[in-house]
């Protein structure tokens, strides 16, 4: 398993990226009432076709050429099921994909989501030309989308020290804010 959550969305969209999305939208959700956690990764990228997505979830099988197996998806994948949770790829040609991980929240096995607001932002500034929609669900919902950043700083770029000082802080208190009520 990976040694924490955030490191595998940052896999899965890192295989968005390779599948030439131009939109990705990163989903995370928590609900104690439920003793849920679901994480969900949509994209537009290229697809799979039903064998692919079966593929993908076999730790024998990669496309990158420079190694002999592909984790990422299924450490996911095993994670999940490990948590009494559940794991789903749907996925279509020419349409993109979508990841879907269900965790028992309480689980004790389960792993932290870790530095999420890190990761989410790392991913953001480094792929600028790729738009992002970042949505954090608990008692209420933090929403972050790059094409609002985008039209708000104009001329300015994500990397910009003024947008990654806006960006952070926005970030760190609209998480505190939906964390705290949970």
């Amino acid at each position: 398993m990976m040694e924490d959550l955030a490191l595998n969305i940052m896999d899965v969209v890192q295989n968005s990226l390779a599948a030439g999305a131009s939109r990705i939208e990163v989903e995370i959700e928590e609900d104690p009432v439920k003793d849920l956690l679901v994480i969900e990764v949509r994209d537009n990228g290229e697809g799979m076709s039903s064998e692919e997505v079966e593929q993908c979830q076999d730790p024998f099988y990669t496309t990158k050429r420079e190694i002999k197996v592909g984790l990422g998806i299924p450490l996911f994948k095993e994670a999940a099921e490990h948590c009494d949770g559940s794991f789903v790829i749907e996925s279509e040609k020419g349409v993109g994909t979508r990841l879907r991980a269900v965790f028992r929240l309480s689980h004790i096995d389960r792993p932290p989501l870790g530095d999420l607001e890190g990761t989410i932002l790392s991913l953001m500034v480094t792929n600028p030309h790729v738009d992002f929609l970042f949505r954090y669900k608990g008692s209420g919902v933090f929403e972050l989308d790059t094409r609002e950043v985008k039209e708000m700083v104009e001329d300015l770029h994500l990397t910009h020290p003024e947008v990654l000082k806006f960006l952070r802080e926005y970030m760190t208190e609209g998480m505190k804010e939906v964390r705290r009520a949970i």
